[in-house]
């Protein structure tokens, strides 16, 4: 029988706040063309695992565990767009240096699970809209503040109800 697998990945989640502040960029920066990510799926990703086993999946959780991660803030101050998957996404002018490390952290320990590290630069978004038409960069009228305090491990499914994503565990940053 074929062991069942899960698409995984980590990622940070915005709190009911961001979250509220970042559903209304759709109407206030006028991003109403092309497939809305639901509200509750908003989020940005440190790292994508893609297909786990539960022994991988196990491994991530333990070894995400023995990560260090302290509390930082970003400050959201653009939309843009990608032109290849079309999508438009919200980020950061700044990454913060506490971010980086727990990017890098990942990246370095998930390979005792099995998974190849990213070789990518990483660019910490928030997509807002799939399938979209193309847009040109906007600075947001105001940074909406987003004070990071956990990180998680997420899983996707496909298909089916909204929202796509579920939280499989979380990690406290910790000062």
């Amino acid at each position: 029988m074929k062991e069942k697998k899960k698409r995984l990945f980590f990622a940070l989640n915005p709190d009911d706040e961001t979250r509220l502040a970042l559903s209304r960029l759709y109407k206030g920066q006028g991003l109403t063309r092309g497939r809305q990510v639901h509200v509750a799926d908003l989020h940005i990703t440190l790292q994508f695992l893609g297909s786990a086993t539960a022994k991988q999946e196990a491994c991530v959780i333990e070894t995400a565990g023995k990560i260090s991660c302290s509390p930082f803030t970003l400050q959201i101050d653009h939309v843009d767009y990608w032109g290849r998957p079309r999508i438009v996404w919200a980020g950061v002018s700044s990454t913060p240096a506490a971010l980086s490390t727990l990017v890098s952290d990942l990246n370095e320990n998930l390979e005792l699970c099995g998974f190849e590290a990213e070789q990518r630069a990483y660019k910490p978004h928030i997509t807002l809209l799939r399938k979209a038409p193309r847009i040109q960069r906007q600075l947001l009228p105001e940074p909406i503040t987003w004070p990071v305090k956990e990180f998680s491990l997420m899983a996707s499914s496909s298909g089916g109800d909204l929202p796509l994503y579920s939280v499989v565990h979380r990690w406290e940053a910790k000062k």
